[in-house]
């Protein structure tokens, strides 16, 4: 099984890309025209009965790509960029140029320390998945090279293109603006970074999932989480899960 990303350039783990990698949920989609709702409801309709798949779609704006190292490079420190001082306060989407660039924001894995969680996949090309014992499921992905799809370093309209990129359908009105823990530091005063969310309403014996990505133009980097569960009450205790256990940890943090 795999949660929905969307893949441009090279993953976390420095897996070549130069297309752009859909899945969602169980079942797999190549940019649909529209019917956002829609195509996100039927990706978690067969939960349990298919198995997963992906599709490559081609990123027109990649050419082919040039072979890449199996492991990234650590990031280097950028001259006069004070990353203590990004980290120590909340990072609205206006404010992602505040980043280093190219140096991609991470994502904790701390959920798998919760009771009820466990952590059934990890860091398979920059994605880890975890489950609860109430059929709740958990995808976090991240993506590095995300330039083709950045706005002129705006973060926002960037994220919007993210999802419009996996479905035609969403439009930037069904976006909500909603906030995740930013830093896995507990020693520090609690700060908080902004996404965009996209959250359908479940088909009648679907389940319910969300959607909570943010592009990071500068840093070119993308965080992508999905959640999903048998019931709108099931789904709003994950997210509580996933809002405070699975921060987005800022480069040098």
């Amino acid at each position: 099984m795999a949660a929905a990303r969307l893949e441009g350039g090279t993953d976390r783990t420095g897996n070549d890309g130069g297309y752009v990698l859909v899945t969602l949920g169980w079942r797999a989609t190549a940019r649909p025209a529209r019917g956002g709702t829609a195509i996100f409801a039927a990706a978690f309709l067969a939960a349990g009965s298919l198995a997963s798949c992906s599709v490559n779609v081609p990123d027109p704006e990649s050419s082919t790509p040039a072979p890449v190292p199996s492991v990234p490079a650590k990031p280097t420190i950028t001259p006069g960029h004070d990353a203590d001082a990004v980290a120590a306060r909340d990072l609205p989407l206006s404010a992602g140029g505040s980043l280093a660039a190219g140096v991609p924001v991470e994502i904790s894995d701390g959920l798998r320390e919760v009771p009820g969680w466990k952590l059934v996949e990890e860091n398979v090309q920059g994605q880890n998945r975890f489950v609860r014992k109430d059929g709740c499921e958990v995808t976090t992905r991240l993506s590095l090279n995300q330039g083709a799809l950045a706005v002129g370093g705006d973060d926002k309209a960037s994220t919007e293109a993210l999802f419009a990129y996996l479905d035609q359908g969403i439009e930037p009105a069904s976006l909500t603006t909603e906030t995740l823990r930013w830093g896995a530091d507990d020693d520090r005063p609690p700060r908080k970074v902004q996404v965009l969310a996209f959250n359908a309403r479940a088909a009648a014996g679907g389940k319910s999932f969300t959607v909570l990505a943010r592009l990071f133009a500068t840093a070119g980097s993308s965080a992508y989480i999905t959640a999903a569960c048998p019931s709108p009450a099931a789904l709003a205790t994950a997210k509580a899960d996933v809002a405070k256990y699975l921060p987005l940890v800022p480069p040098g943090n």
